[in-house]
This record gives structure tokens, sequence and C-alpha cells, in this order.
């Protein structure tokens, strides 16, 4: 009974993926309401509502993709023109086709197709031509990335106007049946906004988010940036076309500078206006610049004013425009909703944060960390040199040392963020020979860093969903073991806050609440003491000696706080000079004569640990954070 009662529970939607489906709701019952007011405004406003429901579908189209990677797209106005083309040729009729494209190939001719048809394979095309642009495009990241979606751009635009067969290069192409009204042009927005909502709550978005607030960080989870990237671009250059393909049945005419830098430059200001990282921020920029250029467009031609006749003024709706994307990347960076979403339930105090998860069950194997010869140079600097060292589970290991002594290129390279120049290793007996983080993560290791890297735009929900997503089948369980790891660090009330409002010993919790969401048979801690009182540090001790007690985990510890390092660890590893010098228990590394002359060299560093060795294990054996 209790099991099957656990399986109901497994297939019930996700708080988050619940949200976003009621979001998705409310704005396409915005959008059909704003069809509705204008169908009984007149001709010019339903063109003028059609028309921005277009653009709105390209302007989320480049939502889903920079809104969630981070990365600036320029290119996203060639696809558009790429998926009008497309339906220009499957839709035109074939005595339009025998005049107006007389050289056309056999194989694009006559096919007359109807808009649904024509669209169904614009999706198509756009997966494939989204996986071809994005695979050598994002070997790059950040301005590069930037970069190179101009030069996409450029290359479409080119291949258009080259293509006179095709195309008529860069005469107006004509004779596109124009059957897209207001009817036609809002379910297909909707679907597009719906679909960037629910994109932002699926793995693969929340995957994306944390690629763009951090790389590494992201790595350390599991996270494969290329595939991320490339998955999200695809997605967005289908949305793309789509977009494209109405426009072409919506103008019936119309030529590669259609879809260049102008429209280019009013899509991304339209979503930085109103904010790039949510599908709202994309709805509610369309609908404020659609109003202000209408407005402008009427002054643009000149005319007369109360009395005051206005000469023509060109290019003035493109300045206003200008000038709004400016105003607000000064006065509200991340737009006029301040990259939030609806997120209607949280608003109504229908939903809030889900409930903890049970423990996993500890592990029964007894796994190792085996690394031989590590050995990492850097242009003639030998940073670690010859290394070898056995880190098991159901162990704590100290990696102790002088400052530069290579502990943190050592745990880099276990830890796959870099390669070693010569050396073997192997996790749980399997070697690994692609070094890269997000695949030594996905072997079971979980780490955190020196520097704190945590997911600032994101909850702290999110930031530990993220990672209990890579291992935990189901969304709605993967929250449940996220809300567990963050009860554990005492941040479950915090669960809905930004992750970047947090102090500074918060956030350090919550990065070990995110690698523990892992699930990892090694758990690799990069000074985690770093920064906090004697409170937190005694609450840090216990609760990972609880950790490695419920789980029988292996936890390895780089840390600068000898008491701490004493206390705490089974095993110690000593490494000067990129070596390791000496390791085995606490007393063992205390009496070793290579230790004093090479870590202690002092009789105060050699008190501090005399007395560590006295002193017993933390009280609290629960490692239950107190908030008194």
């Amino acid at each position: 009974m209790e099991a099957g009662v656990h399986g109901v529970a497994e297939r019930r939607l996700s708080k988050a993926m619940g949200g976003a489906l009621v979001d998705a709701l409310a704005m396409a019952a915005l959008l059909v309401a704003v069809g509705l007011v204008l169908t009984m405004a007149g001709v010019a406003p339903q063109r003028t509502g059609t028309h921005a429901a277009i653009i709105l579908t390209a302007v989320v189209s480049l939502q889903i993709f920079s809104g969630n990677t981070g990365i600036v797209s320029f290119g996203h106005a060639g696809f558009v023109g790429l998926g009008a083309y497309v339906v220009g040729l499957l839709t035109m009729s074939a005595s339009v086709q025998a005049s107006a494209l007389r050289n056309l190939p056999t194989l694009l001719a006559g096919h007359e197709m109807p808009l649904l048809a024509a669209l169904g394979i614009v999706v198509v095309l756009g997966i494939v031509v989204g996986v071809v642009s994005g695979a050598p495009l994002f070997r790059l990241s950040g301005s590069g990335a930037s970069i190179a979606t101009l030069a996409l751009l450029i290359i479409v635009y080119t291949v258009l106007v080259a293509s006179r067969d095709i195309t008529r290069g860069s005469q107006p192409f004509y004779g596109v049946p124009r059957d897209v009204g207001l009817w036609t042009a809002i379910p297909v927005a909707a679907l597009a906004l719906a679909f960037a909502r629910i994109f932002r709550e699926l793995p693969i978005g929340l995957s994306a988010r944390a690629v763009a607030d951090d790389e590494r960080g992201a790595a350390a989870i599991g996270i494969d940036r290329r595939f991320t990237t490339l998955f999200a671009w695809a997605a967005s250059i289908v949305v793309a076309m789509a977009a494209g393909g109405l426009m072409a049945q919506f103008l019936g005419a119309f030529s590669p500078k259609d879809f260049y830098f102008g429209l280019a430059f009013t899509t991304l200001a339209m979503l930085i206006v109103g904010g790039m990282t949510s599908s709202l921020g994309a709805l509610s920029g369309v609908a404020v610049t659609t109003v202000v250029i209408e407005l402008v467009r009427r002054v643009e031609g000149g005319g007369e004013i109360g009395g005051i006749v206005i000469p023509p003024v060109f290019g003035l709706t493109e300045a206003v425009l200008a000038l709004s994307m400016i105003l607000i990347i000064w006065r509200r960076p991340e737009g006029l909703c301040g990259g939030r979403e609806l997120n209607l339930l949280k608003r109504l105090g229908l939903s809030g944060p889900p409930t903890a998860a049970a423990e996993p069950p500890a592990r029964t194997a007894r796994l190792t960390i085996r690394a031989d010869g590590l050995t990492k140079r850097y242009a003639g600097i030998v940073a670690v040199d010859d290394a070898g060292v056995e880190l098991p589970t159901d162990c704590i290991t100290g990696i102790i040392g002088p400052n530069g002594a290579g502990k943190t290129t050592l745990i880099n390279m276990i830890a796959g963020a870099v390669a070693p120049t010569s050396g073997t290793l192997a996790i749980a007996g399997e070697p690994v020979t692609r070094f890269a983080a997000h695949r030594v993560a996905r072997a079971g290791l979980g780490r955190t860093f020196q520097n704190i890297r945590i997911f600032p735009r994101m909850t702290l929900l999110e930031n530990v969903l993220v990672a209990s997503r890579q291992v935990v089948p189901g969304l709605a369980a993967a929250e449940r073991a996220a809300m567990r790891e963050l009860t554990r660090v005492g941040l479950a009330h915090l669960a809905e806050q930004p992750a970047g409002s947090l102090p500074y010993g918060l956030r350090r919790r919550l990065e070990v609440a995110r690698a523990l969401a892992l699930d990892p048979a090694f758990l690799v801690l990069d000074e985690p003491a770093a920064g906090m009182n004697p409170v937190e540090t005694e609450w840090l001790t216990t609760m990972l000696a609880k950790v490695r007690a419920e789980r029988r985990i292996g936890v390895v510890l780089i840390e600068h706080d000898l008491k701490l390092v004493m206390k705490l660890c089974d095993r110690i590893v000593v490494v000067d000079h990129g070596r390791v010098i000496a390791e085995g228990t606490p007393a063992e590394v205390q009496a070793n004569p290579d230790v004093i002359a090479a870590y202690l060299g002092s009789r105060t560093s050699a008190r501090v640990l005399a007395q560590t060795e006295q002193e017993t294990k933390p009280s609290n054996p629960t490692g239950e954070f107190s908030h008194a």
C-alpha cells in the first residue's frame, strides 16, 4: 500500500512545472483577450496585432536561447528569414512560381502546401539547421559565441541574396499567399510563450540557467555545457523559423533585408526592455515597444499637432527604440519585469516549497579514488609532481600543506576540472580517460570550491534542484531530494529566496547542500570553513560527521584550520611542493619529521596540533543546525 502511494506521488506534477503551466495558460488567455478586443476594433488594429504576435514569437525564440544561456544572439533574425523563404516556397502556387522563379530547382517547385503542413516541415528543418549551425558554434562561450551568432546572421543573409534562382536575390520575393491573420498568429505566439515558460523549469532549462550563472559550478554537478547550450540553440531556432513562416504569409512579399540588422536590433531591443531572462519579459517587452512604435510612427511622417507643423523625421522609430533600451539598461538592467515570471500560484499562496525526501540508503560497498603519478606542469612550473593518493569511502580524509603546495591543483585534477600532464586516475574502479568535470561528477564525485560558486540568479531550491535532477528521476522527486539537503544545512526556510541575496556563510552551506544533492560517493570540500565563525565551523564539523556516518561516503577536506582537520579527519595526506610527503592517521602525521620540517616549522603550530589531539569529537552527534 505504501509503495502504491509512493508511486502516485512520484507521478505527480512537480510544483515548479505546475506553476509554469498555470503561467502559460494565463499568458495565453491574455493574448486571446487582446485578440478579442482587436477583432472589434477594425482592420488596421488587427493587422498591428497580427504583426505584434508574429514579432512576439520571434522575440520568444530569442528569449529561449539568450534568456537561459546568457549568450546574447544577434543571429536569430537570419533564421526568421530562412523560415519565411521556406514557407514561401512551399505554399506558393505553381503558376506564380513559373513566372517569378523560372529557374527554381524541380525539388522545390510545385508543392502548394497549406500553411500548417509547411510549418511542420519548418519545425523539422529547424531542428536540423539548429544542430548543424550550433555544433561548431558552441565550442565557444560568452562574447565569443555572441560574435559567432553575428557571423551567422551575415552568412544567412549572404546565402539568401546569393541564391537568386531560389530567393530572387535582393529583389522582392512575391506571390506568397497571405493567409495569416490575427487568429493564426495568436495561437502560435501562445504556444511559443508556453514552451518558453515550461522550458525554463525543465531539467535542460535549469541546466542552461546554471551554466549562464557559473560555468565551472555547473560542470561540477554534472552539467555538460556544450550539450545544454546546443539544445537551447536548436529549440530556439525552431521557434524563430516558425515565426518566419508566419511572417511570410503575413507580408506576402519580402526580401533578405527584411530579416537583417533591422529585425535583429528590434527583437533584441524588445527583449531587453521587457527582461531577457523570462517569458513574461518577452511578452511585456513586445507589448510596450509595439505601443511606443505605433505612437512614434504617427510623428515620424510629419504633420500638424496643436497648430505646430512637425516635419518628417526619418529614423525616429529606431532612435526611440534605442533610447528606450539604453534607459532600461541604465535604470532597470533586468528589464521591466525584473527577470521574474508571473508565478501565479506562489502569488496566490497556492504553492509552497516541496516536502523533504527521506535519506538515501547508505552505501554498502567500499569504493576508492586512486590517483597514480599525477603530474601537472604549467609552462615549466610543476604544480603537482608525481602525486599518488588513495581516497576511500566511509572515511574523512584531510589534505593539508603550505600555501602553494599544490593541494587545489591536485583536487582539480581528481575532480576533472584540470587535465593532468601525466598520470592515471580511477574512481570506484573505473579509469578516467577523458578528464571533464561533468563526467567525473556523474561518476560519483561532488565538490565545493575555494571561491564559492553558486548560481546567484536562481533560488536556493533551484540551486540544489539542478544538482539533484542529475541523479534523481522525475522533477517532483528531485524537488523533494533538494529540500532534504536544504533542510540538512538549515536553509529550508529560505528555499524560494534568490541565492545571490545570501551572506557569505550561508552561501557556503548552500554549496555544500548542492554537492550533497548529487548523492555522491565522494564529497570533496575545498576550504569549506573559510569565512565561517567558530559556531558555524562547529556546525560544519558535526554535519560532515553525520553525513559520513549515515551515507558511508568518502569526504575529502582541504582546509587550513588545523584544529578542524585534526578533530574531524580519519586520515590526513600532506602535500608539499606538489608532492605527497606523508599520509596516515592524525597522530602519525603529527609525529612525521618530514611534516614537521616542511609544514609545521614552528613551535606554535606544533603546540596547536598537540592541543587538538587532546580535544574530543563534536558534542552534537546529530549534525542538525540550530537556529538559535
